[in-house]
């Protein structure tokens, strides 16, 4: 187990690195999702099953729609469509592609053998992840929420349309 550990830690700081050097802001989602995969191999293996699902149906799955959300929201024009479908050539999808392939071969490792030396880690259970969140830890889980939030106003912000808008008394005004 000890080593399954550490491959998805290296999976991990692999593919965070790449988000964060990523000029293109899919190929960088290709990237966050795949760390988000191994940060959940890491829970698994230090005994945390439930920790890893929600590590997958949160951040894996929750997050990155909200972000595609966003991205829809910034209303692309038809050259960036156009500039986008030219940077997801089938070249792109080999980094996530074999760092997932890393990431599954650790998970039929873990599926298949016998885990008899990792007995002695205690399994979290659902109860005691929701009590530590909601209780110590519950101003940051508030704060989480709000960066969130504050990040998905900004993006709307920055990535609307300007056009000119004129009040409609000024209207009249110019109407007359």
């Amino acid at each position: 187990m000890a080593l399954t550990f550490y491959v998805a830690a290296a999976v991990a700081v692999a593919a965070t690195f790449l988000v964060i050097t990523c000029y293109n802001l899919i190929h960088a989602l290709l990237y966050l999702v795949v760390s988000f995969l191994a940060i959940s191999v890491v829970f698994f293996t230090l005994g945390a099953p439930f920790m890893a699902a929600l590590e997958i149906i949160i951040y894996a799955g929750a997050i990155v729609v909200l972000i595609i959300f966003v991205i829809m929201m910034l209303n692309l024009t038809y050259e960036d469509v156009q500039h986008e479908k030219q940077w997801l050539t089938p070249g792109v999808w080999a980094g996530p592609a074999v760092l997932c392939l890393v990431l599954f071969g650790e998970l039929i490792y873990i599926v298949t053998t016998d885990n008899t030396a990792a007995s002695a880690v205690r399994a979290v259970d659902a109860k005691a992840v929701g009590l530590s969140l909601y209780g110590p830890y519950v101003l940051g889980v508030e704060l989480s929420g709000m960066l969130l939030m504050a990040g998905i106003v900004g993006a709307y912000h920055l990535g609307r349309q300007k056009k000119k808008v004129i009040h409609r008394f000024l209207e009249q005004e110019a109407a007359a």
